[in-house]
C-alpha cells in the first residue's frame, strides 16, 4: 500500500476538521458520478489540477463526501485518516496527485456501494463498436499503455483510463466514466506517438504526469459517458510464465480478483461486510462478461495485437 489509512470516529473527525479549518484557503465541490465531493486545501496547484480532472458541481449542493488535503509536520508522509460515518477523509503530506484523486474516487466508491448498489472498478474501460472492454491488473502490468494503444483505432472510444463505476441492469453491466480529463504519463508518447503534444513539457508535474484532455488527440466524440461491458481482461506481467492468453472460468476469475484485493489498492474500508458486497459485485460482473488472463511480457505492440484479436479488431502497425 503506497499510503496508510486509519479509520477514525466522528468525534476524532470533528477535532481534525477544527484543526484544519484555519488553513483552508480553497473549497471546491466537484461531481463524480452523481456524488458531490468537496475538496478543502491550502494548495493552489492542487486546486487547479483537481478542477481540470473533475467536473464542477454547483456550490449550492450539499456534499456527500469531503477531502481535506494539507501538509502537517505532526503526521507521517502520505497519511489518510477516514471517518466512514461522515465520509470525510484527511490526507496529510501527499505530494503525488495520482493518489489524491484515487482516494477521492475510492471515497465515491464507498458511498455508492453502501447506498446505491453501484460497484467501483479500478481499471480502464474502452468501447469498441458498442461493446465495452475492461482492463484491470496490478500496477505496472500495462493497463494504461494498452488502453491508449486501442484508442489509435477510430472505432475505439474511451470511458475511463483508470477507474469506472459499474451497475447491473438485468443481463447487462453498464460501465460509467468517472473523470472529466485524465491524469496521463509523460512517457505515453514514447510508446504511441499519436499522444505526443497533449501537454506542454513544462506542465508535467514532478512525477512526470499531467491532467490532459485527450479529445485533442482522438476527437471530441470519442470520450463516452458509458458502455455495456462485454469483456474483462486481467493483465499480469510474469516472465516465468510462458502462457500468454488464458480464457478464465468464472471461479478462476473471482479467485484472481479476491486474491489481488480486487486490483484496487484505494479501497478505504476493508471488512467482512465490504468483502461480501464486493464479491457479489465481481460475481455479477464476471457472469455477464467473457474473462481472460493476459501476460504482458511481450512488447507493447505484441500485447496490443493479442487484445485486438480478442476484440476482432485489425492489428496495429
Amino acid at each position: 500500500m503506497p499510503y496508510t489509512i486509519s479509520l477514525i470516529t466522528p468525534e476524532e473527525k470533528e477535532q481534525l476538521a477544527k484543526r484544519c479549518a484555519p488553513g483552508v484557503r480553497y473549497e471546491i465541490k466537484s461531481e463524480i458520478f452523481g456524488c458531490c465531493i468537496k475538496l478543502l486545501s491550502d494548495d493552489r496547484a492542487l486546486l487547479e489540477t483537481w478542477q481540470e480532472n473533475f467536473s464542477p458541481m454547483s456550490q449550492n449542493i450539499r456534499s456527500h463526501g469531503r477531502l481535506y488535503v494539507f501538509k502537517d509536520p505532526s503526521c507521517g508522509e502520505n497519511t489518510v485518516q477516514f471517518d466512514p460515518y461522515s465520509k470525510t477523509a484527511f490526507l496529510f503530506n501527499f505530494s503525488y496527485y495520482g493518489w489524491i484523486k484515487s482516494i477521492a474516487l475510492g471515497l465515491c466508491g464507498d458511498i455508492l456501494e453502501d447506498e446505491h448498489g453501484i460497484s467501483s472498478v479500478h481499471g480502464a474501460c474502452v468501447d469498441v463498436a458498442g461493446k465495452g472492454l475492461a482492463m484491470v491488473g496490478t500496477s505496472g502490468a500495462g493497463k494504461t499503455t494498452q488502453t491508449y494503444g486501442l484508442l489509435r483505432d477510430p472505432h475505439a472510444r474511451i470511458i475511463s483510463d483508470d477507474w469506472f463505476f459499474a451497475r447491473v441492469f438485468g443481463p447487462e453491466i453498464l460501465a460509467y466514466g468517472s473523470e472529466r480529463n485524465f491524469y496521463i504519463r509523460q512517457d505515453l508518447s514514447a510508446i504511441w506517438k499519436e499522444f505526443g503534444g497533449l501537454v506542454n513539457a513544462d506542465e508535467y508535474d514532478a512525477d512526470g504526469r499531467a491532467v490532459a484532455d485527450i479529445r485533442w488527440a482522438v476527437g471530441k466524440g470519442r470520450l463516452l459517458p458509458l458502455s455495456t461491458l462485454n469483456t474483462i481482461i486481467i493483465l499480469k506481467r510474469d516472465a516465468a510464465d510462458p502462457q500468454i492468453l488464458t480464457p478464465l472460468e468464472n471461479d478462476e476469475a473471482l479467485r484472481l480478483f479476491t486474491e489481488n484485493g480486487y486490483f484496487n489498492p484505494h479501497l478505504l474500508v476493508k471488512n467482512p461486510r465490504k468483502d461480501a458486497l464486493r464479491n457479489r459485485y465481481i460475481v455479477e460482473l464476471i457472469e455477464r462478461t467473457d474473462c481472460y488472463l493476459l501476460n504482458t511480457t511481450g512488447t507493447p505492440k505484441e500485447t496490443q495485437n493479442v487484445i485486438r484479436a480478442i476484440l476482432k479488431m485489425p492489428e496495429t502497425g
